[in-house]
Protein backbone atom coordinates (compact mmCIF):
# COMPACT_ATOMS: atom_id res chain seq x y z
CA UNK A 1 0.00 0.00 0.00
CA UNK A 2 2.72 2.47 0.98
CA UNK A 3 4.69 1.57 -2.15
CA UNK A 4 1.72 2.57 -4.32
CA UNK A 5 1.64 5.99 -2.61
CA UNK A 6 5.33 6.71 -3.17
CA UNK A 7 6.32 4.74 -6.27
CA UNK A 8 5.18 4.96 -9.86
CA UNK A 9 6.58 4.52 -13.37
CA UNK A 10 8.35 7.90 -13.36
CA UNK A 11 9.55 7.76 -9.75
CA UNK A 12 13.07 6.51 -10.64
CA UNK A 13 13.57 9.39 -13.10
CA UNK A 14 12.29 12.03 -10.68
CA UNK A 15 14.33 10.70 -7.76
CA UNK A 16 17.48 10.44 -9.91
CA UNK A 17 17.06 14.08 -10.96
CA UNK A 18 16.46 15.05 -7.31
CA UNK A 19 19.62 13.23 -6.22
CA UNK A 20 21.71 14.75 -9.05
CA UNK A 21 20.39 18.22 -8.19
CA UNK A 22 21.14 17.75 -4.50
CA UNK A 23 24.69 16.51 -5.21
CA UNK A 24 25.39 19.36 -7.65
CA UNK A 25 24.05 21.97 -5.22
CA UNK A 26 25.79 20.68 -2.10
CA UNK A 27 29.02 19.96 -3.99
CA UNK A 28 29.05 23.50 -5.38
CA UNK A 29 28.33 25.00 -1.97
CA UNK A 30 31.08 22.95 -0.28
CA UNK A 31 33.53 23.93 -3.00
CA UNK A 32 32.61 27.63 -2.88
CA UNK A 33 32.76 27.78 0.94
CA UNK A 34 35.73 25.57 1.78
CA UNK A 35 37.90 25.15 -1.33
CA UNK A 36 37.49 28.44 -3.21
CA UNK A 37 36.86 30.20 0.13
CA UNK A 38 34.52 32.82 -1.30
CA UNK A 39 34.06 34.38 2.14
CA UNK A 40 37.61 35.81 2.11
CA UNK A 41 37.67 36.82 -1.58
CA UNK A 42 34.31 38.44 -2.11
CA UNK A 43 33.08 40.07 -4.16
CA UNK A 44 34.71 38.45 -7.19
CA UNK A 45 33.88 40.14 -10.49
CA UNK A 46 33.60 37.41 -13.13
CA UNK A 47 32.14 39.64 -15.86
CA UNK A 48 30.88 43.23 -15.86
CA UNK A 49 27.39 41.85 -15.09
CA UNK A 50 28.12 38.75 -12.96
CA UNK A 51 29.82 38.50 -9.55
CA UNK A 52 30.49 35.78 -7.01
CA UNK A 53 29.60 36.84 -3.50
CA UNK A 54 28.63 35.04 -0.29
CA UNK A 55 25.28 35.93 1.26
CA UNK A 56 23.68 33.90 4.05
CA UNK A 57 19.92 33.91 3.49
CA UNK A 58 18.04 33.20 6.72
CA UNK A 59 14.65 33.62 5.06
CA UNK A 60 12.81 32.04 2.18
CA UNK A 61 12.86 33.07 -1.47
CA UNK A 62 14.48 36.43 -2.11
CA UNK A 63 15.26 36.88 1.59
CA UNK A 64 11.62 37.11 2.68
CA UNK A 65 10.62 36.04 6.21
CA UNK A 66 14.08 36.23 7.74
CA UNK A 67 14.38 33.72 10.60
CA UNK A 68 17.05 34.31 13.24
CA UNK A 69 15.74 31.98 15.93
CA UNK A 70 16.16 28.20 15.92
CA UNK A 71 12.42 27.50 15.91
CA UNK A 72 11.91 29.53 12.71
CA UNK A 73 14.77 27.73 10.94
CA UNK A 74 13.43 24.34 12.03
CA UNK A 75 9.98 25.30 10.77
CA UNK A 76 11.44 26.11 7.34
CA UNK A 77 13.34 22.78 7.28
CA UNK A 78 10.17 20.91 8.32
CA UNK A 79 8.18 22.73 5.63
CA UNK A 80 10.74 21.69 2.98
CA UNK A 81 10.51 18.06 4.14
CA UNK A 82 6.68 18.04 4.06
CA UNK A 83 6.58 19.65 0.60
CA UNK A 84 9.21 17.23 -0.70
CA UNK A 85 7.24 14.22 0.58
CA UNK A 86 4.07 15.59 -1.03
CA UNK A 87 5.92 16.06 -4.33
CA UNK A 88 7.34 12.52 -4.14
CA UNK A 89 3.80 11.20 -3.60
CA UNK A 90 2.68 13.24 -6.63
CA UNK A 91 5.63 11.82 -8.59
CA UNK A 92 4.14 8.34 -8.17
CA UNK A 93 1.02 9.47 -10.06
CA UNK A 94 2.37 11.56 -12.93
CA UNK A 95 2.27 10.57 -16.58
CA UNK A 96 5.08 12.49 -18.29
CA UNK A 97 8.85 12.53 -18.09
CA UNK A 98 8.88 16.33 -18.09
CA UNK A 99 6.78 16.40 -14.93
CA UNK A 100 9.10 13.83 -13.32
CA UNK A 101 12.16 15.94 -14.14
CA UNK A 102 10.43 19.12 -12.91
CA UNK A 103 9.43 17.51 -9.61
CA UNK A 104 12.93 16.08 -9.22
CA UNK A 105 14.47 19.54 -9.69
CA UNK A 106 12.16 21.05 -7.06
CA UNK A 107 12.72 18.23 -4.54
CA UNK A 108 16.51 18.29 -5.03
CA UNK A 109 16.65 22.07 -4.72
CA UNK A 110 14.44 22.12 -1.64
CA UNK A 111 16.56 19.40 -0.04
CA UNK A 112 19.78 21.30 -0.80
CA UNK A 113 18.51 24.48 0.81
CA UNK A 114 17.05 22.53 3.77
CA UNK A 115 20.46 20.94 4.40
CA UNK A 116 22.00 24.43 4.47
CA UNK A 117 19.43 25.61 7.02
CA UNK A 118 19.99 22.54 9.20
CA UNK A 119 23.81 22.69 9.05
CA UNK A 120 24.57 26.42 8.78
CA UNK A 121 21.37 28.05 10.04
CA UNK A 122 20.97 29.82 6.68
CA UNK A 123 21.16 29.15 2.95
CA UNK A 124 24.43 29.99 1.18
CA UNK A 125 23.87 32.06 -1.98
CA UNK A 126 26.70 32.98 -4.35
CA UNK A 127 25.62 34.22 -7.77
CA UNK A 128 24.83 37.85 -8.46
CA UNK A 129 23.70 39.24 -11.82
CA UNK A 130 23.49 42.98 -12.32
CA UNK A 131 23.22 45.35 -15.27
CA UNK A 132 22.26 48.97 -15.94
CA UNK A 133 21.84 49.69 -12.24
CA UNK A 134 19.55 46.70 -11.71
CA UNK A 135 20.68 44.07 -9.18
CA UNK A 136 19.06 40.63 -9.41
CA UNK A 137 18.64 38.52 -6.29
CA UNK A 138 21.68 36.54 -5.20
CA UNK A 139 21.01 32.83 -5.67
CA UNK A 140 22.49 29.32 -5.75
CA UNK A 141 22.13 26.12 -7.79
CA UNK A 142 19.22 24.89 -5.65
CA UNK A 143 17.31 28.10 -6.39
CA UNK A 144 17.90 27.67 -10.13
CA UNK A 145 16.68 24.06 -9.92
CA UNK A 146 13.51 25.06 -8.06
CA UNK A 147 12.69 27.80 -10.58
CA UNK A 148 13.44 25.49 -13.53
CA UNK A 149 11.21 22.83 -11.97
CA UNK A 150 8.33 25.26 -11.53
CA UNK A 151 8.75 26.44 -15.14
CA UNK A 152 8.73 22.80 -16.28
CA UNK A 153 5.52 22.11 -14.36
CA UNK A 154 3.88 25.22 -15.81
CA UNK A 155 4.98 24.33 -19.33
CA UNK A 156 3.75 20.75 -18.99
CA UNK A 157 0.42 21.84 -17.54
CA UNK A 158 -0.14 24.39 -20.33
CA UNK A 159 1.33 22.63 -23.37
CA UNK A 160 1.85 19.01 -22.31
CA UNK A 161 0.20 16.12 -24.07
CA UNK A 162 -2.47 15.53 -21.43
CA UNK A 163 -5.55 13.62 -22.49
CA UNK A 164 -8.55 15.89 -22.63
CA UNK A 165 -12.11 14.77 -22.03
CA UNK A 166 -14.07 14.93 -25.24
CA UNK A 167 -13.08 16.51 -28.51
CA UNK A 168 -13.17 20.33 -28.30
CA UNK A 169 -13.72 20.64 -32.07
CA UNK A 170 -17.06 18.79 -31.79
CA UNK A 171 -18.42 20.89 -28.92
Amino acid sequence: MLRRWFWGPYSPLGLLVALATLVADQGNKLWMLYVYDIGTKQPVEVTPFFDLILVWNKGISYGLLQQDELLGRLALVAFAIVVSLALIAWLARISTGLTAVAIGLIVGGAAGNAIDRAVHGAVADFYSFHAFGFQWYIFNIADVAIVAGVVGLLYDSLFGGHKKAGNPSKM
